[in-house]
């Protein structure tokens, strides 16, 4: 369903589906209510200068009763954001495909308490593109290679490579060396290397961690490569078969191997603020496709390293 509202400031429009029947009034008595940590009278506001719309763009009144409409739009009131100090690295641009470098601590689309501090609104200022579209994406902790679509009439047939998994996705992570560590025979929850490792992973609304249910058939499969180790860490590479919400973190923990400063794998942490001088040591280094468009082969390099990199 189509925005009736441009791209502002790198942002679309939000779109909220509302009752057509109910206690409520009006549209506006249903949002008061939905969105309770508003003031209401801001929110009504809103409505009186033509900011909330319907699906073909006309303003909504204060007024305006329930069930006039089941879908309206509106923009997101900025949040107070946190400034993410770190900058995006645009590695290609092309009529249809953008490639970035995406930093640790940035998210790939607005959410919660970031808008403008996200890869998608960062780079569709830069470029002057309301258009962009991630076609994946990274966990805000996780760094590395982000492919966005330039435009929509292109846009499917790049979004299909992975949903066919025809990307080769090639990733890098840093753990604290295992306990009983053997040089000579390298090896994870005495499994040799390489290691293929599967798992059932589910993700539970409500829930910030995923759900592994070792009864079901697995569904998360990951190539795990031995790269180096010194002393204090172990370095490998990770070859994802599939797409699930935190495999690699997941699988990494699984194996005794839970990579370096994260904090949901093995065990949820506590929340706290950002320690900018110790991100996720997961890197997204290396992409490898078939272009849909052209039949050529495409292949992009992260620039980035992990700083407890073995060197």
């Amino acid at each position: 369903m189509r925005s009736p509202l441009p791209v502002r400031d790198g942002v679309g429009a939000t779109r909220l589906h509302v009752p057509v029947e109910g206690p409520w009034p009006t549209i506006a008595a249903y949002m008061a209510e939905r969105f309770f940590h508003l003031e209401p009278e801001r929110l009504l506001r809103r409505f009186d200068r033509g900011e909330i719309v319907a699906r073909d763009g006309t303003p909504l009144a204060r007024e305006t009763p329930l069930g006039a409409y089941e879908f309206v739009w509106y923009y997101r009131e900025p949040p107070a954001e946190k400034q993410i100090p770190f900058d995006i690295e645009v590695l290609h641009v092309d009529d249809d495909l953008v490639v970035i470098d995406k930093p640790h601590f940035l998210p790939t689309t607005p959410g919660g308490k970031y808008l403008q501090n996200s890869a998608l609104v960062r780079l569709r200022n830069l470029l002057d593109n309301p258009d962009l579209t991630p076609i994946h994406r990274l966990d805000r902790a996780t760094a590395g290679l982000l492919m966005f679509s330039a435009r929509p009439v292109t846009r499917g047939a790049y979004q299909l490579l992975f949903e066919r998994r025809e990307v080769e996705k090639v990733y890098e992570a840093v753990s604290a060396l295992p306990q009983g560590w053997d040089a000579d025979a390298p090896a994870l929850a005495g499994r040799a290397f390489p290691i293929v490792y599967r798992n059932h992973i589910e993700k539970l609304r409500g829930n910030v961690c995923v759900r592994v249910d070792d009864d079901r058939e697995p569904n998360a499969e990951t190539l795990i490569e031995f790269v180096n180790a010194d002393e204090r860490v172990l370095h490998t590479l990770l070859r994802p078969h599939s797409g699930r919400m935190h495999q690699l973190r997941v699988h990494l923990a699984a194996l005794d191997a839970g990579i370096l400063n994260d904090g949901f794998y093995p065990k949820l942490l506590p929340e706290t603020p950002d320690d900018f001088t110790r991100p996720l040591q997961l890197l997204a280094r290396k992409l490898r496709f078939t272009d849909p468009l052209s039949g050529r082969g495409r292949e992009f390099t992260t620039r980035r390293t992990l700083q407890d990199a073995p060197r």
